[in-house]
């Protein structure tokens, strides 16, 4: 595995303090090593858990390579005294496909937790374990091999962007930086760990914080605080393009409700002094109505995206494969046999998620998910390469309603549900991998790596994410409830909802039709994914958009006075710890409160561990 060892050196580089003690190699840097692979595991690990957690509050993941690559860097260069970047950039590649299934996970399976509260669907709650982690990993490696193939095309030949992966490769250049992001990485999980601490002692699970209260300002306006520095984070990370997550819930409160409070009949303008209320009767159906309607205007503005993902596939084709550079790949054969393979076991996976499922409904709707991932993850690589913005909810949102209707009818709701979510899960999985494997590569190509050995790292770190995050659902689910105001997770709420509707020929068009016809606006008004955030802004409770656009006003401040260097040397790694402190101590207050629970609380350690080996004993 390892790249042959170099010869080394004793004498030292005088000419940089940073590097002391470390001696000079030379020879092959290494690159593909134990260490890259164990570091970015845990790596992975750590930011999956992170940002699975933050995703579930805010409704969106965070790219998890620039995370990596600082704490690579801190870690190998730090602490181990390594110093090849292209070490770090496998490293990197690992945890960030580690990490792509928190992104992958959000949508689909807490859409079973929520979707289990419906009567005559709690059994949809009872899906079998090791098949949904089969069907993730299933659904990755058939990601990765659909959009391996175009690695040369879209990024030796188009040259497409990849802003991410560039931000990336800056970092992977600067190893004496890394260090000192790391330390003040770590700086910044120390501080919100123990302000977190602090929170759970103080008000338990209710960190909500009444300032327009406390300064005699008016219900309707709904000033509260939702006391979380990793929010804060975020909205730090997320800069001003953030901002409009917060727009949208300064639309609901600042404007609408002061104008319905005045025009409208004595029931509303009553209702519009309870936020609660008003949140739940009308901005969050409302706000669920625009993200459908912002995924699918994605779909619509990425339109000429897709057609230049397409002139890409045929281009790729087009290669000469006996050119010297094909070496540089894995090939294209054993990408094949995976797609056949992966194709195959999709049908096996469809066919054993619920008793009644017939051979021919599974192959049917594992054939048509396969299609779909080869198109979905050509079409969002392509997007992410020019954008940085992704369409993931929306491709998942049509691949979940395609595998529906070939269900529905076969078997009853719950299984539908069951069933269709599985093969869900798995499309998710594909389309986040792909689009993660290009901005890696798009890194790699920077930094110099060999393509052969990030595809290999990329497949060797698929695996392990979703086993993690979807144990950490069932783990939050059981001590927080997914889908209530702890954790909201509004983009597996609107996945629910759609698919109740859509099994229940019971679509709220009167209640969603006019936020999706706003979500389409927003998202064909060429700004990308700005739609989606003002949703959000919609759907999620005030107190969490106030405090996440506290992190924006600071980036902004940030930006304009200190400098946008000084944002990124030091801003953004103390914000990227803010999000690991909360996340990892939330993460393991849940894990006390289980292993320490009373007699008489709902879940015990032993309950869980029972039910989890009654799932794969099942299964075995």
């Amino acid at each position: 595995m390892s790249e042959a060892q170099p010869s080394q050196l004793t004498r030292l580089n005088p000419q940089d303090s940073s590097s002391a003690a470390i001696p000079i190699r030379h020879g092959a840097y290494p690159e593909f090593t134990w260490t890259a692979v164990f570091l970015g595991w845990a790596i992975g690990s750590l930011i999956a858990v992170s940002i699975g957690y933050a995703a579930l509050i805010l409704g969106f993941a965070i790219e998890g390579s620039e995370l990596a690559a600082i704490l690579g860097w801190g870690v190998l260069r730090g602490v181990l005294r390594r110093t090849s970047i292209v070490e770090n950039n496998i490293n990197q590649t690992i945890a960030s496909a580690v990490n792509g299934a928190s992104s992958g996970i959000m949508f689909s399976v807490p859409a079973l937790f929520i979707l289990s509260r419906s009567p005559g669907l709690e059994s949809v709650a009872d899906f079998s374990v090791p098949l949904m982690i089969l069907a993730c990993v299933t659904g990755s490696v058939l990601g990765l091999a659909f959009v391996i193939p175009l690695r040369k095309q879209m990024i030796d030949f188009d040259r497409l962007a990849y802003p991410g992966g560039i931000a990336v490769a800056t970092i992977l250049k600067s190893p004496g930086a890394g260090v000192r992001k790391a330390v003040l990485l770590i700086s910044g999980a120390l501080i919100s760990g123990i302000s977190h601490l602090l929170v759970l002692s103080l008000m338990g699970e209710d960190a909500n914080w009444d300032a327009g209260a406390l300064f005699g300002l008016p219900s309707m306006l709904n000033i509260a605080l939702y006391l979380s520095v990793m929010t804060i984070g975020v909205g730090f990370l997320s800069g001003k393009g953030g901002f409009w997550f917060g727009a949208g819930g300064f639309l609901c409160y600042f404007l609408l409700s002061p104008l319905l409070s005045h025009s409208a009949d004595a029931g509303v303008a009553e209702l519009v002094s309870d936020p609660t209320a008003m949140r739940a009767t009308l901005y969050k159906p409302l706000g669920i109505g625009m993200l459908v309607g912002a995924a699918v205007g994605g779909i619509i503005a990425a339109f000429p995206l897709i057609a230049s993902a397409m002139k890409s596939m045929h281009s790729a084709r087009q290669q000469d494969v006996t050119s010297d550079s094909v070496s540089d790949e894995m090939p294209i054969r054993l990408l094949y046999a995976a797609i056949g393979l992966g194709a195959i076991v999709m049908i096996w996976i469809a066919y054993n998620s619920v008793e009644s499922m017939s051979l021919g409904r599974a192959a049917a709707m594992a054939l048509l998910g396969t299609i779909w991932v080869w198109v979905a993850g050509v079409v969002v690589s392509e997007c992410v390469g020019r954008t940085n913005w992704s369409p993931l909810s929306g491709m998942t949102l049509i691949a979940v309603t395609i595998v529906i209707l070939v269900a529905k009818g076969g078997v009853d709701n719950a299984s539908t549900i069951t069933s269709s979510l599985l093969v869900g899960a798995a499309i998710c999985l594909a389309i986040s991998q792909a689009s993660d494997m290009m901005l890696d590569l798009k890194s790699g190509y920077l930094v110099g790596a060999i393509p052969r050995r990030q595809q290999l790292a990329q497949f060797v770190g698929a695996w392990l994410g979703p086993v993690i995050v979807i144990f950490l659902m069932i783990l939050l689910n059981n001590q927080y409830e997914i889908g209530s105001e702890k954790l909201p997770a509004p983009q597996a709420q609107a996945l629910a909802s759609v698919t109740e509707g859509i099994l229940n020929n019971d679509v709220p068009a009167y209640r969603y039709t006019a936020g999706a016809g706003l979500g389409l606006l927003l998202a064909l008004s060429g700004l990308g994914g700005i739609g989606v955030l003002i949703a959000l802004g919609f759907y999620m409770p005030f107190q969490i958009a106030l405090t996440y656009t506290i992190g924006n006003a600071l980036r902004i401040v940030s930006d304009k006075t200190l400098g946008v260097k000084f944002s990124h040397e030091v801003g953004i790694p103390i914000a990227a710890g803010l999000i690991v402190g909360e996340a990892l101590v939330g993460v393991g207050h849940a894990l006390v409160q289980v292993f320490f629970a009373s007699p008489d609380a709902d879940v015990t350690a032993m309950q869980l561990g029972a039910s989890a080996f009654d799932s794969l004993t099942r299964w075995m």
